[in-house]
């Protein structure tokens, strides 16, 4: 592990640059000729509402809203509950509990394994210049004790500028495997990500591209510059969100400048809920000295399995390829990027290893007649398997109200005392009457309640749970035995009290 310096839970927007493809019914006939670019630009922890178009009160963001009425705008995209495995899981196209992680522990924020294979990678066999622009929080949680060998530029990334991690002190700001800045001044962060990305743009627009943008705001430490600070009716969160949006804004405005907006698709969404614990009471963010977000209609928020945990924002852009002005209801998450980029690239996804995302380009390109009925996304916090969503149906399966499969979050301060429960039995919600998982329809629906127990638990053998390693688990180094429950960290060791005025 090196310490010394080198080197997007939220908005994740994704441009995806596609020049043609051939032979595909779910691709439009007008495509141009040649290989898509990828652009994905990922926020922390911007909730579901905290957006214009889907509903935000107080937070101004015309160029995302105008995303939306160009594009098409998701409103069941699901991401993971907590920042790291978001990130994991955008990479590899695979639920986290299913990716290899080094020295075999499940982190809280997964270590990503050097032989997992990232969306970079697939698109490196296509000769794309490729390139990451702010947080990247896969080589350890951690601003300076991290491994430099599994950084962005060892994971199939040409060029690197941005920090290793999460704003939870400081940002370390690294170009490539450099530190250029140590305790960078976070209020510049939004527009100095936007500039590099944009001059990689221009610097490479004669061949195709994948830029992906996780941006280090609105995590904890906001700030914004002073062209934004003090403007925002919903204070310093209003003002991060709304220079991501400007800065989002001067990307669309460079690809078109540039003439690649008939080749571009841009996806904007989020890496997890809003962390509601930065907010008073634990409510949805609404009050000027609220630090975290919304979740509007949804229950809950960041490093939770209800709805607002991880269903999060989520606008399609691609001029003439996807249709303006639509909403698509289905189910699509952040593992399916993966997937999808490559389809659209002609790249072949990883065939030696399953991937759970599933290729949408037909949603992309508005054909939601094509959608599968039986998509099925699975909530795991940690590596606990707690609820299944298929359809307009979800089911929270039976867990105790401190689940030992979540911890160091069995008890969970990270969300409001009334959504800190168990469930003694299943309990069924229909999410197109029940946005805020209020009412348990399981008896007037057992046949739903039994297909989505079976769909459960062929995960479970699939892939795992807080009391087992499922078959398809990943484990790349060697093994004396493989292990029979998913392996985690040790509890932290309580520190020792010291006597008055002695110092340690």
């Amino acid at each position: 592990m090196q310490t010394a310096p080198r080197i997007c839970c939220t908005a994740l927007a994704m441009v995806v640059s596609i020049a043609s493809r051939t032979g595909s019914a779910a691709e439009p006939a007008d495509v141009c000729s040649g290989r898509p670019n990828f652009v994905v630009i990922f926020t922390d922890d911007q909730g579901y509402q905290d957006v214009g178009c889907f509903g935000s009160p107080e937070i101004h963001t015309p160029r995302l809203d105008a995303m939306a009425d160009q594009g098409m705008k998701f409103t069941s995209f699901y991401a993971q509950p907590i920042c790291g495995p978001s990130r994991a899981a955008l990479m590899t196209g695979c639920y986290p509990m299913r990716v290899a992680e080094r020295g075999h522990v499940k982190q809280v924020h997964p270590i990503l394994h050097e032989d997992e294979i990232t969306i970079a990678e697939v698109l490196k066999t296509k000769d794309y210049a490729t390139a990451c622009f702010g947080k990247w929080d896969l080589a350890k949680h951690s601003q300076s004790d991290f491994f430099i060998d599994l950084f962005p530029t060892r994971q199939g990334f040409d060029y690197f500028y941005g920090t290793p991690t999460s704003n939870d002190r400081v940002v370390n700001l690294y170009r490539n495997e450099t530190l250029i800045e140590p305790a960078s001044d976070m209020s510049t962060l939004t527009r100095r990500y936007t500039d590099e990305a944009i001059a990689f743009i221009e610097k490479n627009r004669q061949r195709p591209f994948f830029v992906y943008l996780p941006h280090t705001m609105p995590h904890t430490r906001l700030d914004a510059s002073t062209a934004f600070k003090g403007k925002s009716p919903r204070g310093l969160y209003g003002d991060v969100i709304e220079e991501i949006d400007f800065n989002i804004g001067r990307l669309l405005d460079s690809i078109n400048e540039l003439g690649l907006a008939e080749n571009t698709y841009v996806l904007f969404t989020s890496d997890n809920g809003p962390w509601l614990n930065k907010n008073k009471g634990f409510a949805d963010g609404h009050l000027s000295g609220d630090r975290g977000g919304s979740a509007g209609p949804l229950r809950s928020g960041k490093v939770s399995t209800f709805e607002g945990g991880v269903r999060v924002p989520a606008i399609l852009w691609g001029p003439g390829r996807v249709p303006a002005g639509t909403t698509c209801d289905s189910i699509a998450t952040t593992m399916d990027l993966l997937p999808t980029i490559a389809a659209l690239a002609g790249a072949e996804v990883p065939s030696d290893r399953v991937i759970d995302g599933e290729d949408v380009r037909h949603l992309f390109h508005g054909k939601f007649d094509q959608a599968d009925p039986e998509k099925t996304y699975f909530y795991y916090l940690r590596v606990h398997l707690q609820a299944v969503r298929q359809g307009k149906w979800k089911l929270h399966l039976p867990r105790q109200k401190e689940p030992l499969g979540a911890a160091p979050f069995s008890r969970n301060v990270h969300i409001a005392p009334a959504d800190r429960i168990g469930f003694e039995k299943p309990f069924l919600i229909d999410l197109e009457n029940d946005l805020g998982e209020t009412t348990d329809v399981s008896h007037a629906n057992p046949e739903v309640v039994r297909r989505l127990l079976a769909l459960a638990e062929g995960m479970r053998e699939d892939l795992g749970d807080y009391d087992r390693v499922g078959k398809n688990m990943r484990f790349f180094d060697p093994l004396e035995r493989r292990p029979e429950t998913p392996p985690i960290p040790d509890p932290p060791k309580p520190r020792k009290k010291t006597k008055p005025g002695v110092k340690r």
